[in-house]
């Protein structure tokens, strides 16, 4: 039934395209809401086998290479669907008033989402890399048409890493197929790699994910792509293709290549802890509110790496945690400061926002934005702290150092965070200057109203982020006995 969640959002797109652009939001929407149904449904279906890669399709595509159309799912790829899911509904509802290029847009959207389905349901590694290619297309195109700030340059550059990376990507397949002669995953997780080769395969492979990931210092297409891209774009990007990178790694490289992820996991967690200060120390110097979330996101995907570096049960699940959270946070605070700030006073210069006293003129923003920043701050309650403080009971047992220096880390992120809600909403001194004088002229009372649509969409990820922070057990019961399955685990983890 998982499998639903693929064709009914690639029929979308193709019906978005036919249909008059009057009804081409109307179907996004329909669709997004369909396959966020059918993930939630599998969730609670007791007949599945979650804690093993469970085949729900498999039939033969290219034979003579032994490529199978090949479809799994456990624990791990299923709360990874459910994030897409729950993210492309919310991305439709706060692109709702667009009106350029209306049926281009929708379609350029679904098959980002499409894509993404299908890399976390793929048990063919051929099928995988042609679903993990087919992502980068839609999103040169969302940003370079609809974006804004440098959008050619955002969109361009997102584009060359992701293709730098897929090339690594494809030189690890390749060498895992030669080797093994199979491209099935749940083949070649029991196959016996040489130890010479996973040496070099390894970080090739992992690094090829990575770069998608937001490693540091591989990380600077993220921020720049994210400042980019349309709101729907950048929720996207932060709540669904980062992911993608980090699924990679953890599905293929690490579960294939376990020997080379041992010799290379110390490197792992090194580049997450420089990426979780460094990210967290650039965004706390940003003045453009969309370029501190972007970098944000660069953090937070540091805390995901970092307890895949862990190989223990209780990192390596805080991490999948992580990817889910982040990606419902991270799209919460893109849709506040793209749609609900940006499209309404057209600026996102914190000099700017604050002397425009927000919170009075648009206090839902200013309540969905004081709820994101504490989510994404890691307070008890929200889903951010049960990810990261499973992350950290992970790497405590691996790697205690790197505890006390992501502490640091954490301190950064509460204070840019705490820094662009209160210049974007409440600061209340008004200083003028010749930078900012021209913000004061903006009238208040002029101010759209928040939509129905975007309260919906903001309701929507609210909802998800408080839920899963004052019930993680929902999730952590579908992703633990996973990772237990995988091979990489130290003895004992």
């Amino acid at each position: 039934m998982i499998a639903w969640t693929i064709y009914i959002t690639f029929a979308g797109a193709v019906l978005v395209l036919l249909f008059p652009r009057a009804f081409s939001r109307w179907i996004a929407l329909l669709t997004t809401t369909a396959t966020f149904a059918i993930s939630l449904a599998t969730f609670f279906c007791h007949d599945l086998d979650l804690a093993h890669f469970t085949t729900i399709v498999r039939v033969p595509w290219v034979p003579a290479l032994g490529m199978n159309y090949y479809l799994a799912v456990d624990g791990i790829s299923l709360t990874l669907v459910l994030v897409t899911s729950i993210t492309a509904v919310s991305s439709v509802l706060f692109s709702w008033d667009i009106d350029q290029r209306v049926n281009e847009f929708f379609f350029w959207l679904l098959l980002v989402v499409g894509g993404s389905f299908g890399v976390f349901l793929s048990a063919d590694l051929f099928l995988l890399f042609v679903f993990y290619e087919l992502v980068i297309v839609p999103k040169y195109f969302l940003i370079a048409i609809w974006g804004s700030t440098n959008k050619e340059y955002g969109a361009m550059k997102l584009t060359l890493y992701s293709f730098f990376g897929g090339a690594l990507v494809f030189i690890g397949i390749i060498a895992a197929f030669v080797s093994a002669n199979s491209l099935d995953l749940n083949q070649l997780a029991q196959f016996r790699f040489t130890p010479q080769l996973q040496s070099w395969a390894f970080p090739v492979l992992f690094l090829g994910f990575a770069v998608l990931a937001g490693i540091w210092p591989l990380h600077t297409w993220a921020p720049t792509g994210h400042v980019a891209a349309p709101t729907a774009g950048s929720m996207l990007l932060a709540g669904i293709v980062m992911k993608l990178g980090a699924y990679g790694g953890l599905r293929v490289a690490m579960n294939l290549f376990p020997q080379g992820f041992q010799m290379w996991s110390n490197w792992i967690a090194s580049l997450a802890v420089i990426g979780i200060i460094y990210a967290a120390g650039v965004a706390l110097r940003q003045r453009d509110l969309k370029f501190i979330i972007g970098y944000s996101s660069v953090s937070h995907m540091g805390f995901v790496l970092l307890g895949l570096a862990t190989a223990n049960v209780l990192g390596v699940s805080g991490a999948v945690l992580q990817m889910f959270s982040h990606g419902v946070i991270g799209a919460l605070l893109f849709a506040v400061a793209g749609r609900m700030i940006y499209r309404r006073t057209h600026t996102r210069d914190l000099d700017q926002l604050s002397l425009m006293e927000l919170s009075r003129a648009l206090p839902f923003a200013a309540f969905v934005f004081v709820i994101a920043s504490a989510a994404s701050m890691g307070i008890p309650g929200f889903s951010g702290f049960a990810a990261e403080i499973t992350i950290l009971i992970g790497v405590w047992k691996t790697f205690p150092i790197a505890v006390w220096i992501t502490g640091a880390g954490m301190v950064l992120v509460a204070a840019f965070t705490l820094r662009a809600l209160k210049r974007s909403f409440f600061d209340s001194a008004v200083e003028y200057n010749e930078n900012v004088k021209s913000a004061t002229s903006l009238n208040r009372e002029a101010l759209e109203p928040i939509t129905i649509p975007e309260k919906l969409g903001a309701g929507l990820l609210m909802f998800t982020t408080l839920a899963i922070g004052i019930y993680p057990k929902f999730l952590l019961d579908r992703i633990q006995p996973a990772v237990e399955a995988m091979r990489f685990l130290k003895t004992g983890g």
